[in-house]
């Protein structure tokens, strides 16, 4: 265990965790809403530090990140735990597992070990992914550091509800983001993820703020979040609150978890969706988990030249040169382009 950051003993042993919006009042012996937070005694543990569950080398586009050096392959880890209770959650077995079987579940494995892990792969990037990386902020934190110091970058991969002061502090070691936005509408958070959508909004902004890249993902469910208007909602969000060169990924919902009774995402819906993100004015809009169609690749906003291909998390074609296009010259926004 690992004493907490960004909590305040309150009376009666009581205590305040400030990590993310939820700001569970938890008393002695019982868990925050992540269920990896424990009160003993009057004193906040993480009881995930250094202890994780899940590492993978992966494709960079998994996460998904096209702009953030693609093609690049990424060190991907995990702890148990989530603050969010989402219905459709495709990683519920970590993710829920401390709050659904009272477990927690790890290996032992310090920063130094991850860091070593990463080079040793020749990885450009650790992602802080798989679950939710606020809930193992300060296993992150301490091997974002390192990871820093030792020429690797950082990026998250993220449901957008950390706290402004614990984005503040890791800001110097975080290069970039995927942050899902999961809809436009406070009762679909409320309903499916246990959470509410301005502080996902607020935080976002916050992102942006502090210079770290984002890119933003909406995975479309049938009948809950496809509507045309909420997608032109969130398009124009992106657009005039983090600038039209963000990119937007739309994405293919299955079921799964404890929302089964909604059909999969046709690819005519996500063609629907990236059309409406073009239509509102954005540079990059993508289609994912559907391999296959063009909207898995990068095209010019000036010229409309291919300039990334993809199949899958796989660049099949690539032409930038020192972050530019090819073939007019344009800037193609993003880190390591």
């Amino acid at each position: 265990m690992r004493e907490a950051l960004y909590y305040e003993k309150l009376t009666e042993s009581k205590v305040r965790c400030n990590l993310c919006h939820h700001h569970c009042l938890i008393s002695p012996g019982k868990r925050g809403i992540c269920g990896v937070r424990e009160n003993i005694d009057g004193t906040l543990y993480s009881l995930v530090y250094s202890r994780p569950c899940s590492w993978h080398v992966d494709p960079i586009e998994k996460k998904p990140l096209y702009h953030f050096f693609p093609g690049s392959s990424a060190f991907s880890i995990a702890t148990v735990g989530c603050n969010f209770r989402c219905l459709h959650c495709q990683n519920y077995e970590i993710s829920q597992m401390p709050k659904e079987k009272k477990g927690i579940f790890g290996y032992k494995m310090a920063p130094e070990e991850v860091v070593n892990m990463a080079l040793e792969s020749r990885c450009k990037s650790i992602s802080y992914t798989y679950t939710e990386p606020t809930v193992f902020f300060e296993y992150a934190l301490d091997i974002a550091k390192l990871a820093k110091s030792r020429g690797l970058l950082n990026n998250f991969v993220t449901n957008g509800y950390i706290e402004k002061k614990p984005l503040e502090d890791i800001s110097p070691y975080l290069d970039g983001a995927n942050i899902d936005l999961k809809s436009f509408k406070e009762g679909f958070y409320r309903k499916i993820c246990g959470a509410e959508l301005k502080a996902v909004l607020e935080t976002i902004k916050e992102y942006k703020r502090l210079g770290i890249w984002i890119e933003i993902t909406t995975l479309i469910i049938p009948g809950l979040n496809d509507e045309e208007d909420e997608l032109r909602s969130i398009a124009k969000f992106i657009r005039e609150e983090l600038g039209k060169e963000t990119p937007w990924h739309v994405t293919a919902f299955y079921p799964t978890y404890k929302l089964t009774d909604r059909p999969r995402t046709q690819p005519k819906t996500l063609s629907n969706a990236r059309r409406i993100g073009i239509e509102e004015g954005l540079m990059y809009v993508y289609e994912g988990n559907i391999p296959g169609g063009e909207g898995e690749n990068t095209f010019c906003y000036n010229c409309g030249k291919l300039i990334i291909g993809r199949f899958g998390f796989s660049v099949t074609m690539y032409n930038i040169e020192n972050g530019q296009c090819k073939y007019c010259g344009a800037e193609i926004h993003g880190v390591g382009m």
